[in-house]
């Protein structure tokens, strides 16, 4: 059974059962000053749950849930005049029976003459065992022609502008009250790819899958467009995380310096919304915040990752990116129980460290990501060519001291910039990792220190359908 805190922060305002819905409603101060309890911030928390099946407290066995929420300012659904929707999905998809399989299909969405606004995405899942997560990507105007087959072996490469995600263990995501995907009208006649990661660990034969995205939209137009950004570290195999590893560091720059070298009008991002990826070994993704040289802020954080609960999560307040602005996604990873090299790329056992960022006004923006140089990584590692690293890399021990050499030399070498727009034109920069800090909290207090500190009335609801007896 949980400890019982000794200090008691929370005050029970109701309880009630109907229906078989549990609703109880409690309040606790923002910030109750117990080192035993969390601080409601700004940012994304998560809330776990329990439940049995009659007021007895027992172990609760597989009865539980969890959720991902922003507890000071929750993104209501909302249902405008004039909406509707459509699914991309996959259509009576064989999945192959090996344990990684990425299934790209390009397709046309639905016309408008006008154009429409897209305000809520949610999840079709036919596999949630198989599915690991799914893109949709916009194609540029020279795709125009529909494609199916393996990801990455067509066409399909040139569809890189991320439109829409989902990962394991998310659910719907709602667009705020200002802002909208764009559809239709002036926005152009595009193709799109729906890519899905079948994460097939038992190889399973014969099993048919239909999964995509269904898209709300409304002809009830919002104040801006907008679109998703791709930032953090470039998936590719040019570096590796070390086994044995309890925390080990990797680091993804987006300098956006750059942008107006691959946009004629460029302009500042209102960041709303924001999504963490990494794979198996992710602990922790922070997103950090610079400006003239100094970190202003943490833009998003999980300090808690888990592979089986990714979700877009509302930041609670639009964060304001200028153009100059910079922002370093750290993953922290895990590699104890591993006994060789864990290398960035596609599959569930390699590894991932990106960070969506949902924003407005809409730009034709792709991406903005780094990699480590590979040219001055293999001289500082003393290596004469690219099969010499990887055979140096294979071979070494690795313990604590080695791990933190390997780690504070992809810190400190140069790092290749990439920033790309829709049409696939890139911009390739040289740049430098800032130091990643912890910015201190302002001092604790409690709700009865000051009246102006509000106490938070969380509403804790809980839908169970009891099983007949």
């Amino acid at each position: 059974m949980p400890v019982v805190d000794q200090q008691q922060n929370y005050k029970l305002l109701s309880l009630t059962e109907s229906d078989g819905k549990t609703v109880m409603k409690f309040q606790r101060s923002i910030g109750s000053c117990d080192e035993n309890d969390l601080p409601i911030t700004n940012l994304p928390m998560k809330l776990i749950y329990a439940y049995g099946q009659n007021d007895n407290i027992t172990y609760h066995s597989t009865r539980r849930g969890r959720k991902e929420l922003n507890l000071l300012k929750y993104m209501p659904r909302v249902n405008p005049p004039n909406s509707s929707f459509f699914d991309i999905t996959m259509v009576n998809f064989t999945v192959p029976a090996k344990q990684t399989h990425y299934h790209c299909k390009i397709m046309r969405a639905p016309t408008f003459d006008r154009k429409q606004h897209i305000y809520r995405i949610e999840p079709v899942i036919t596999n949630f065992d198989l599915v690991h997560h799914l893109l949709l990507y916009r194609c540029p105007l020279t795709v125009t022609e529909p494609f199916e087959a393996e990801c990455f072996t067509g066409v399909d490469r040139e569809c890189m502008e991320t439109v829409a995600l989902w990962g394991v263990g998310g659910g719907a995501f709602e667009f705020p009250e200002v802002a909208g995907l764009p559809i239709g009208g002036n926005v152009g006649d595009f193709f799109y790819r729906l890519e899905v990661h079948y994460n097939n660990l038992n190889k399973s034969a014969d099993r048919v899958d239909n999964t995509g995205l269904r898209f709300y939209y409304t002809s009830e137009l919002r104040q801006h467009d907008a679109a998703v950004l791709m930032t953090g570290l470039a998936v590719a195999p040019g570096y590796a995380i070390p086994p044995k590893a309890k925390s080990f560091l990797t680091y993804g720059l987006c300098d956006t310096a750059y942008i107006p070298k691959v946009l004629e009008t460029p302009h500042d991002l209102q960041v709303f919304s924001v999504m963490l990826h990494t794979h198996l070994a992710g602990r922790k993704v922070r997103v950090g915040h610079f400006r003239g040289g100094k970190q202003i802020d943490f833009l998003a954080v999980d300090e808690n990752y888990d592979f089986e609960y990714q979700e877009v999560t509302n930041l609670g307040k639009t964060k304001t990116v200028k153009l100059g602005d910079k922002l370093l996604v750290e993953c922290t990873y895990n590699t104890e129980n591993r006994s060789t090299l864990t290398w960035g790329g596609l599959s569930t056992s390699d590894e991932m460290c990106l960070a969506f960022l949902f924003y407005y006004p809409a730009m034709n923006l792709s991406s903005c990501i780094s990699l480590p140089n590979a040219a001055t990584l293999i001289s500082e590692m003393g290596a004469n060519d690219t099969a010499n690293w990887v055979n140096m890399m294979f071979m070494k021990t690795w313990n604590d001291m080695s791990i933190n050499q390997y780690q504070q030399t992809l810190k400190r070498i140069d790092q290749l910039v990439v920033v790309t727009n829709s049409n696939n034109n890139g911009s390739h920069n040289k740049g430098t990792l800032p130091d990643l800090k912890v910015i201190p909290s302002a001092p604790c207090m409690s709700g009865c220190a000051t009246k102006s500190l509000a106490l938070l009335s969380l509403l804790l609801c809980l839908a169970v359908q009891w099983a007949s007896l």
